[in-house]
């Protein structure tokens, strides 16, 4: 039997793919465990690769890019495991760290999701796990006080900035660079949502778990190593607007009207106010002009979704 089966969407992550792939084959531990690779029609050679060095490993290759929930969805149609690892490409498995976080899941059978303790390249932590959006924690996540007050449990609630990741705790959300998620569980409530392209998707999925009266958990005892942000650097001047723009349709899709009248408020006023900060910038700071065009673009588009969507 298959203890885990575990899923990689890759775009565009040639050489971090290589890298995690070994991490894997070396770091793992005692499970038996199969990998698929979902390529979202990557142009950097990443299948050609895969299909040379890693020849067991189950490859889907997509003729455009599908996102990363729906990419997922098709690791999992075709997964066999007792459980589903989705992990990112740009990450790095640590101490049989996969083993041990199937061990904690195979003795807290009410989880449906386990996460674990994530680092920096530097070993530094990377703090993952966060509430589930809100009015409330919309308002101080644009304020930017959680990083002036990171010890504060109000002001850094949303991204539990002080809370130092080294506790069995259950959460809301598990960071979906590592998650692994009980089959049982996707059985009863169903795969990711594909109408979330990117951001959003795993808020949304332990949002439906935990209605349905599954836990989501984070051990700190297994470690991977995330690089973060391989794939979306890419397109970095529209990851803060694609970011805010998944967080309305969350609440769009599961608090009533008024509240998402509120949100999409709060997140058109959260680009407006932006628009003359980088207008300012483009002015006086010359050598950063394409970068501010390309952030007025990205945030006036982001108005305009928010207002006609």
């Amino acid at each position: 039997m298959i203890d885990v089966s575990i899923i990689i969407v890759n775009w565009n992550t040639k050489h971090f793919i290589q890298e995690c792939l070994t991490s894997i084959y070396e770091q793992a531990g005692h499970v038996n465990y199969e990998i698929v690779v979902v390529d979202n029609a990557s142009t950097d050679g990443s299948a050609a690769m895969l299909k040379t060095k890693f020849t067991k490993v189950a490859l889907i290759e997509n003729d455009e890019n599908r996102g990363f929930a729906a990419a997922n969805n098709q690791g999992m149609a075709i997964a066999t495991g007792r459980y589903v690892l989705l992990l990112n490409s740009d990450t790095l498995v640590l101490d049989q760290a996969i083993a041990k976080t199937v061990s904690f899941a195979d003795n807290n059978p009410k989880a449906a999701i386990v996460g674990c303790r994530v680092l920096n390249p530097d070993r530094t932590l990377q703090p993952t796990c966060f509430m589930f959006p809100s009015v409330l924690n919309m308002l101080l996540s644009s304020s930017y006080l959680y990083k002036l007050l990171p010890n504060s449990k109000f002001f850094g609630r949303e991204r539990m900035t002080w809370w130092g990741r080294n506790d069995v705790r259950e959460v809301d959300v598990v960071t979906g660079c590592f998650m692994l998620v009980r089959r049982a569980a996707i059985e009863q409530v169903g795969m990711m949502d594909e109408r979330f392209f990117m951001y959003g998707e795993e808020t949304d999925w332990c949002y439906r778990f935990k209605k349905a009266g599954w836990k989501i958990l984070f051990t700190p005892h297994a470690k991977i190593v995330h690089i973060g942000g391989q794939s979306s650097a890419r397109n970095s001047t529209c990851t803060p607007v694609q970011l805010r723009l998944s967080i309305l349709k969350f609440i769009r899709k599961h608090s009533g009207k008024l509240t998402h009248i509120v949100a999409s408020f709060l997140t058109t006023l959260f680009f407006i106010v932006r628009v003359p900060v980088w207008l300012f910038i483009s002015v006086f700071a010359p050598g950063r002009r394409m970068e501010s065009v390309l952030k007025i673009r990205g945030y006036v588009t982001g108005i305009t979704k928010v207002i006609f969507c």
